[in-house]
């Protein structure tokens, strides 16, 4: 039970560090992006080109992924860009995750361009079609030559979680490069063409297995899970176990962004004289075992009956883990 006369709002105690609100601009990460857009978006079109003219699907597959790299690049710059604006009336908490559901919406356009390889790969094994194999082994060289230094670009900016579902959809467009280049190989030399939709159906399952977890990741911080690399219960116990906390309810752990965990608990205490050193202490304790520094804890504790007060007030106990 909190005491009335406590002033509780004054002891809402926040994190003063302004920076978890906001995120800074990463300079690096927008021009990794913007190389890799411009690369991947150019060459897509030759692809799709030249798999219209081979009438090979694996290569009109990559030109079709490139095409969705190019607008999940497109999409990533953008949201590095957002994430830059600072917190607002409206925003509280700032625009850092923007890049989240920038890589959730690339999530969802893999997995439409999964079912698009899918369908049109059965379709071609049923009834094939004649595939020119050396533009198919050319034009895939080259692809896979530009996927390679796409992602070395975008390697070099892994922080950003626009930046890692860019390069997720870029390799998995390598699979798909070097997918094109065996079918190319193996129908210039033996002129069997289901090799083309068969390798484009083991690219799209390699596509599938990838994207899954990345959308599971980003469904999760949407969501306001528990980051999978923290402990609930631990947090909650190493809380408990501070000298001086009674017991903590009201629990809360979430991600902000993809880098960024937020806390908010109310921890029961004996007594208000013992909070501003019980505070520091979890704020600590917090930062160095499980990097949460975005954190706000609301003390409570039993109300006394003051001197001569006949009123019998029940001391509630706290709420257990």
């Amino acid at each position: 039970m909190n005491d009335p006369h406590s002033h509780a709002d004054p002891l809402h105690a926040h994190d003063g560090d302004s920076h978890d609100h906001h995120l800074p601009a990463d300079a690096a990460a927008m021009r990794a992006l913007g190389l890799a857009l411009a690369m991947t978006g150019g060459y897509a079109i030759v692809e799709a080109v030249g798999g219209w003219l081979a009438g090979s699907l694996a290569l009109l597959s990559d030109a079709g992924h490139m095409a969705t790299d190019a607008a999940a690049l497109g999409l990533a710059l953008f949201a590095q860009w957002v994430a830059r604006r600072p917190p607002s009336p409206r925003a509280s908490y700032g625009y850092a995750r923007a890049e989240v559901l920038a890589a959730f919406v690339n999530a969802l356009a893999l997995l439409l361009l999964v079912g698009f390889i899918v369908i049109e790969a059965v379709r071609r094994v049923a009834h094939p079609t004649p595939v020119a194999g050396g533009a198919v082994l050319g034009i895939a060289a080259v692809g896979l030559a530009v996927n390679l230094v796409t992602a070395w670009l975008l390697s070099r900016a892994t922080h950003s979680t626009g930046a890692r579902s860019a390069l997720l959809h870029v390799l998995s467009d390598a699979l798909g490069s070097v997918a094109a280049l065996v079918a190319g190989a193996v129908i210039l030399t033996t002129g069997w063409t289901p090799i083309d939709p068969l390798l484009s159906l083991l690219t799209a399952l390699l596509i599938l297995r990838s994207t899954w977890r990345l959308l599971a990741q980003t469904t999760g911080v949407l969501m306001e899970g528990v980051p999978a690399h923290l402990d609930y219960r631990e947090i909650g116990g190493a809380l408990t176990g501070i000298p001086g906390v009674t017991g903590v309810h009201d629990l809360h752990v979430w991600q902000m962004s993809a880098r960024h965990a937020a806390l908010s608990a109310h921890v029961s205490i004996d007594t208000g004289d013992e909070w501003p050193r019980i505070l520091d202490a979890a704020r600590q304790m917090l930062a160095a075992r499980f990097h949460i520094e975005h954190v706000t804890l609301q003390p409570s504790w039993p109300v006394r009956p003051a001197y001569g007060d006949r009123r019998v007030i029940p001391i509630m106990p706290a709420d257990g883990m």
